[in-house]
């Protein structure tokens, strides 16, 4: 196993998560009133693609640790 491809694989990752973990906070609350439910579609808005790539280059990196 690459120790520092899977380092950055996880860290990517965790980045990501919690990044978009915010990004979709932010969006909530900017788009619906407090209490009302947030739609399906909150998960297709066009500023959660970046985090969407991040999370998908660290999957990538610790798949690839895993197999050198």
């Amino acid at each position: 196993m690459e120790w520092t491809l899977g380092f950055a694989g996880i860290i990517l990752l965790v980045i990501g998560l919690v990044g978009q973990a915010f990004e979709m906070r932010k969006i909530r609350l900017m788009t619906y009133k407090d209490g009302e439910l947030a739609s399906p579609n909150l998960f297709m808005d066009k500023r959660n693609f970046k985090w969407y790539a991040v999370i998908g280059v660290g999957i990538l990196l610790w798949y690839m640790a895993e197999r050198v």
